[in-house]
């Protein structure tokens, strides 16, 4: 159990500074994180890599590749509707995908198909070359090896494909979601952005996934930013390492930030009690629940503390914010995460009940939550500056 908590707890460090970042810039983009944590973490690829755009579907929503074939779900589908359109057998569907028949699918949402359907319109399967003619293929839809692999048996009719030839890449790798995997784990694991994988597999606003489900990897372009090229070329020892200069300046956040909040207080204690309050009031922060400390903080191993608390336990929020983030990993463990000033932010996990929405403004001691019900009631609560995870103690009365 304590192997599963602080597993899920660093996949939610990483949603967490993936999230804050996100919010920061209204395109999306992916925080370069190497080097985070002890679990071998290490996103700088992700940071890099260029994905090339979801090849578009034919008239019936499907995309083919040379292995398999995957269905786009449109606005108000369900499992039932998708396999109605495509003319496949709905309950084998949905249990290749992890899901009810009759629920209701994203706008966007992929799903796997369990065995090859015949397809009409854009995106023939690859092999039957009577299909691909000069007016059915869809270069973007059907993505390079397939066209590749249909070249082989292809009359001299099929020459308007051969431009694609150029574009080689491999298909896009498929992967079966695991208990207390999220997106952001996911895309840390292979090297992609998140946003990319949730563009990809048209995933909800907050990222969810299920067990069992069937996702698509976005497949590289094979381009670099020019930023990376550039800092790899020009650097020189000191100067040129935009990129490398994160990893070693974040290190020291957690030492060089806590005293800063202490050292006023054992200072001013002394002479200027007045002042001393003030300044506490502003720089810490408030128990989330009342209750004694039983899993310490201990960076890389436990990224926050254990407070035990009896489930429902009104959780608090620690100090005043903007919602970050609510969501659940997959054994719907909910969590949330509070934006402060000065680029903290708190998380707690192992809630339910949550009374606040993302985006919206609570106050410190506003209660935010309950303590989700369990085998040993406790609440997990982190304090992160920037994508740093820092001892919460030397924060809390």
């Amino acid at each position: 159990m304590a192997t599963k908590n602080s597993r899920l707890r660093l996949i939610l460090a990483g949603g967490v500074a993936l999230t804050a970042l996100a919010a920061c810039n209204p395109n999306g983009f992916d925080l370069d994180m190497r080097g985070y944590g002890n679990g071998g973490l290490d996103t700088s690829a992700a940071a890099r890599q260029a994905v090339q755009d979801r090849p578009r579907p034919n008239a019936q929503g499907i995309i083919t590749y040379p292995n398999y074939q995957v269905v786009v779900a449109r606005r108000g589908d369900t499992v039932n509707s998708v396999a109605q359109r495509i003319g496949t057998d709905p309950g084998a569907l949905a249990r290749y995908n992890a899901v009810a028949p009759d629920a209701v699918l994203n706008a966007g949402e992929v799903l796997a198909l369990p065995n090859k359907v015949a397809t009409t319109g854009g995106t023939a399967a690859p092999g039957n070359s009577s299909a691909l003619t000069s007016e059915t293929i869809d270069i973007t839809s059907l993505a390079s090896n397939a066209i590749d692999k249909a070249q082989a048996n292809q009359p001299a009719k099929a020459t308007p494909a051969s431009a694609p030839v150029s574009t080689t890449s491999p298909e896009p790798i498929r992967h079966k979601v695991a208990r207390g995997e999220t997106a952001y784990s996911i895309a840390r694991y292979y090297s992609v952005p998140v946003k990319a994988l949730a563009e990809w597999n048209g995933l909800p606003n907050d990222l969810r996934v299920r067990e069992g489900q069937m996702l698509i990897i976005p497949v590289a372009s094979g381009r670099q930013p020019p930023k990376v090229e550039t800092a790899t070329a020009t650097t020189a020892p000191g100067t040129g390492s935009p990129t490398p200069v994160p990893p070693s300046a974040a290190e020291p956040l957690p030492d060089k930030t806590p005293p800063k909040a202490s050292e006023p207080v054992k200072t001013q204690t002394p002479d200027m009690s007045t002042d001393r309050t003030k300044a506490s009031d502003t720089s810490k922060m408030m128990m989330p629940v009342p209750g004694s400390i039983i899993r310490p903080y201990k960076k890389g191993k436990n990224d926050g503390v254990d407070i035990s608390a009896s489930a429902g336990t009104a959780v608090k929020a620690a100090e005043s914010g903007t919602v970050l983030l609510i969501s659940q990993d997959t054994d719907d463990v909910a969590f949330l995460a509070i934006k402060h000033p000065d680029n903290l932010v708190t998380v707690y996990y192992n809630v339910t009940g949550i009374t606040v929405k993302k985006g919206a403004s609570v106050k410190r001691g506003q209660t935010i939550a309950k303590v989700a019900s369990g085998d040993q009631g406790y609440l997990h609560f982190e304090v992160r500056k920037g994508i740093d995870s820092v001892d919460p103690m030397p924060y809390l009365n």
